[in-house]
């Protein structure tokens, strides 16, 4: 796991957990700074110190060597491991050149140091001094708080409004600069990869220019360097369309803060000042507490965190609740107050104060209160204002209408499908063929309506459906072999993942992943590639419910699906998946998933250590930890072990299997008394499964009621068995 992404929600929260994010983002960037100082001395010694060119150049190698860099989320792109993989590339080659004698460094100064310098003072120094301003409102914010906080209740109202107004307008600009902070600390993350990469690159590119020795190296460098622009130029333009989703997404966010505040459904999160009584004549304390409410146990946990003392967290207190009411000023001279029950320590009354009188009544309502606590998981997106686009004979009609206009009139031209039409006309045509009264014009012989209206439009059409073309139940699914295994896993898992959509969706998919071929094949005169063709399709095809940072930061996975869709059209949409290989793969990971839908499983207990939301979240067959190996990219091993045992039965064939387990069969009572025997390896992904390796003997072996699913007993541990895995004795 890489760098955590910082969500934006979370600047509202504030939370122990997002600073310690924050610090990991800032020790990352402080760590690049430092490295590009020491590159930038290193190529000085280059140039100014001749005679010690060896030295220089090892230390130079070693420290390309040495640094990788970090990347945002669980996983990264292919183009983001070539380029993580470039630095140390580019230090075997200065140990070959060093070895030969050979090199010579020319312009070193304008193709590396300028570049890097400028971005490490430009783009660092900015995040710096953005830093201090964050650092410096965070102090503003918390000390205006206690002061208001400590007011007492009894000021005249006038005043207290006063107070009440001066601390939310700093509340507000300190979240202001909070988001700001976060959005730039995380764009800095993604530049540098390319911002940093793109000049050394330069300066290999000069140094091999004037080598007179060095022609076969050269030619070398010179195949890799072209992989290298490719993989920086996705790079780039992935960076690019995820910069502009997060900027809609912060934007989002500020106009309704408070709709993304809550992000779990089953616990409630925020700061509250704790009472802490002491002996006489001492009287009592406040300490302000992250505390953390899991509604369904009724457990309040509890951890002390002051953010002007270095943000260091303290210990964590757990208490369980047994009441809830408001605390009256009549009772207690503060704000904002609520008296807790706990059934830890009977008598025992906790008293806390919020921090304000709408984050008072979150935490009434959050504890036991009658309106609900507001569990908002994400904003999902709907179909456009206004648009009533359905997938259905008239929107498919559109899509061929569409299609044929675009190859027939502007199948060459520059930018197609990224230059955009004016939306007032996007939005006129696409109500015009979405209406069965007017939907028969002719877009291939109507000079009405230019290409890049049509392109626009169709994108719109697309964008607008109910639910994306390639379905949000299988997102993750899409997902997960983008982000590893070899390129024929990928292939395979999106082949068999595409037949599993509706028919309706498979059909427009295969017509609009045909055109996309078509248009790249025209890439050298209208300069949309593949690559290109994905950026633009990724997030109009698939994407996910939740609306978040992490799930913008999957946009670079969307795109990859969408190229594999397009360079492997014919096999995908053309075959049924297995139907042209000469034998079948023992049964997948995947295929024991869907076929056990469990509802049952139990939810997690929430522990406020783990910083992983998935911790908190109900799961399921679907999104359990391991998701991740059910694409169909596990084929690989799995297949190998098929190889071993066998070629294994056909994997929809049980109807044989099932009637030899029926409870009328001779010999069989209650269905108890069949055996079999395992013919393909299988680890356990719940408690009532078995695990087993091949040849394991299975006794009491009976029909399950979860198709798929057998029930069986293995060394006197009874457990389910998948079907296909088994054969019967």
């Amino acid at each position: 796991m890489g760098l955590h992404p910082l969500e934006f929600s979370e600047c509202y929260l504030d939370s122990p957990v997002f600073r310690e994010k924050i610090k990991a983002h800032e020790a990352e960037l402080d760590k690049t700074n430092r490295f590009i100082k020491e590159l930038y001395k290193d190529g000085k010694n280059l140039i100014n110190a001749t005679k010690q060119l060896a030295l220089a150049q090892r230390k130079f190698a070693q420290s390309l060597g040495e640094f990788q860099f970090e990347y945002i989320g669980d996983a990264k792109t292919d183009d983001e491991r070539c380029i993580d993989e470039s630095l140390q590339e580019f230090s075997n080659f200065l140990k070959n050149l060093e070895d030969q004698r050979e090199l010579m460094m020319r312009n070193i100064t304008e193709t590396l140091m300028k570049p890097l310098e400028k971005f490490r003072k430009e783009q660092l120094g900015s995040a710096k001094a953005e830093r201090k301003k964050y650092e410096k409102e965070t102090e503003k914010y918390y000390s205006s708080l206690e002061k208001l906080l400590n007011m007492s209740a009894k000021k005249k109202e006038p005043q207290l409004q006063e107070a009440d107004s001066q601390v939310e307008t700093i509340r507000q600009h300190f979240q202001e600069e909070s988001l700001d902070y976060v959005c730039k600390l995380q764009e800095i993350q993604e530049r540098k990869k390319f911002d940093c990469v793109e000049p050394m690159l330069a300066f290999f590119q000069t140094v091999f220019t004037f080598y007179h020795q060095g022609f076969e190296l050269a030619n070398d460098f010179n195949h890799y360097k072209k992989a290298l622009q490719i993989n920086i130029q996705n790079t780039r333009s992935r960076f690019e369309g995820t910069r502009v989703e997060v900027f809609e997404l912060m934007k989002r966010i500020r106009e309704v803060p408070q709709e993304y505040r809550q992000t779990s459904p089953i616990s409630s999160e925020g700061y509250l000042y704790v009472q802490e009584k002491r002996p006489p004549p001492f009287g009592s304390s406040w300490v302000k507490r992250y505390c953390t409410f899991v509604k369904e146990q009724k457990i309040l946990h509890m951890v002390t965190f002051d953010h002007r003392s270095g943000g260091k967290m303290g210990e964590t207190e757990s208490v369980t609740l047994k009441s809830c009411v408001r605390k009256t000023t009549d009772m207690l001279d503060r704000r904002f107050c609520l008296d807790i029950e706990i059934t830890d320590r009977p008598g025992t009354v906790l008293t806390v104060q919020s921090l304000s009188e709408d984050d008072h009544k979150f935490w009434i309502h959050a504890m036991g209160g009658k309106e609900p606590a507001g569990q908002y998981l994400g904003k999902t997106y709907s179909k456009e204002r206004g648009i009533d686009a359905q997938l259905d004979d008239v929107g498919l009609s559109f899509v061929k209408n569409a299609i044929n206009a675009i190859e027939t009139r502007g199948i060459n031209d520059q930018g197609l499908y990224r230059v955009v039409g004016v939306s007032s006309k996007v939005q006129k045509l696409l109500s015009l063929m979405i209406d069965e009264k007017s939907n028969d014009v002719d877009l291939s012989t109507c000079e009405d309506w230019d290409v890049k209206t049509i392109t626009s439009t169709l994108k719109l059409y697309l964008r607008s459906l109910p639910e994306p073309l390639m379905t949000y139940g299988l997102y993750k699914d899409f997902i997960a072999p983008a982000k590893g295994g070899s390129p024929e896993s990928r292939s395979q898992a999106i082949h068999c993942l595409v037949h599993k959509l509706p028919e309706k969706n498979r059909l427009v998919l295969g017509l609009l992943m045909k055109h996309l071929a078509t248009v790249a094949a025209h890439s050298k005169l209208n300069l949309m590639t593949v690559a290109n063709l994905g950026v633009v399709f990724g997030p109009t095809l698939m994407r996910p419910q939740e609306d978040t940072v992490a799930a913008i930061m999957d946009l670079k996975f969307q795109n990859i699906v969408v190229e594999i869709l397009i360079e492997q059209h014919e096999k995908i949409f053309g075959d049924v998946p297995g139907a042209s290989s000469p034998g079948l793969s023992a049964p997948t990971r995947q295929s024991k998933k869907l076929l056990s839908v469990r509802q049952n499983r139990p939810l997690a207990v929430y522990n406020p250590k783990t910083v992983d939301l998935q911790t908190v979240l109900p799961t399921s067959p679907d999104v359990c930890s391991n998701s991740d190996e059910a694409s169909l990219g596990s084929n690989e091993s799995v297949s190998s072990q098929s190889t071993a045992s066998g070629t294994p039965p056909e994997k929809a064939n049980h109807a044989p299997l099932l009637a030899s387990l029926s409870t009328d069969s001779p010999g069989v009572t209650g269905g108890g008394g069949k055996r079999a025997m395992a013919v393909y390896p299988c680890e356990a992904e719940h408690e009532s499964e078995l695990s087993f390796q091949v040849g394991a003997i299975f006794s009491a072996v009976a029909p399950s009621r979860e198709p798929g699913w057998l029930e069986g007993e293995l060394e006197g541990k009874k457990g389910l068995i998948p079907e296909n895995y088994v054969e019967m004795l």
